[in-house]
């Protein structure tokens, strides 16, 4: 598949499609739906609302950005900053370091906006770890994206469900014997620039963020063929609610 714009990507994006690709194509057979929804680099920045299914779906998601013709910025774990390798391709790719429930938190959020002001994409999972609804639908996420919204109330959200990752279980020879299917559905980007100048109370973050994933689950919805339940299934909490 070739990609719908090409901005300049560094040396470490590059190698990261050159690892990436012949692995996704080895595993999966790849479908994205109305891909040029992403918004191009000539717009400016963009935030990207993906639901998390699979340990593995982050590399299918970004090379469905990467092939939107964006370079994709996710929002990670900083555990993942100090493995070996990892952590090297990481921090080179230039992905931003996620710190819940820390005073380091908001720094962030700050990298995020600093790097949506230089025009790049920001992908982020708004559940924060895999969903456990389940049926696997998106479950009602964490307060992070609302509040790099409302620091950047101008920028679209383009809101993505993915399907299919989830089916892949782990046995290398099955794995191998049966590619397995994952779908990208791209909803139209979200104008939220009516909260410019909102405060983050609880109930503006709380609104925010369902509507987000609502669009979300909505392209889920149309993955899997099968109306979305009416209610986020709602996770117990294990870490403060911040990013």
């Amino acid at each position: 598949m070739s990609r719908l714009h090409k901005p300049k990507a560094g040396f470490w994006i590059r190698l990261c499609v050159a690892i990436l690709y012949p692995l996704d194509s080895l595993l999966f057979r790849v479908r994205w739906r109305n891909l040029d929804r992403v918004t191009p680099p000539s717009r400016g920045g963009v935030i990207i609302a993906i639901n998390h299914v699979s340990h593995i779906d982050t590399v299918l998601m970004a090379r469905m950005v990467w092939q939107s013709g964006r370079v994709p910025r996710f929002m990670v774990k900083a555990g993942l900053f100090g493995k070996p390798v990892i952590g090297q391709i990481m921090s080179g790719a230039k992905q931003i370091p996620v710190y819940r429930g820390t005073n380091d938190a908001s720094n962030s959020l700050r990298e995020a906006v600093s790097a949506l002001e230089r025009g790049e994409a920001i992908v982020i999972y708004p559940e924060g770890t895999i969903t456990r609804d389940p049926a696997q639908w998106p479950m009602q996420a964490k307060t992070g994206i609302a509040r790099l919204v409302l620091l950047s109330p101008d920028t679209p959200v383009v809101p993505v469900g993915q399907w299919g990752a989830q089916h892949r279980k782990g046995n290398p020879v099955l794995d191998l014997l049966k590619r397995h299917l994952v779908e990208a559905s791209v909803g139209q980007p979200l104008d939220l620039s009516r909260y410019r100048g909102a405060e983050p109370a609880a109930a503006t973050l709380r609104e925010i963020t369902d509507t987000i994933m609502s669009a979300v689950r909505d392209e889920v919805a149309t993955l899997r063929g099968e109306p979305a339940p009416t209610e986020f299934f709602t996770p117990p909490k294990k870490y403060v609610d911040t990013v």
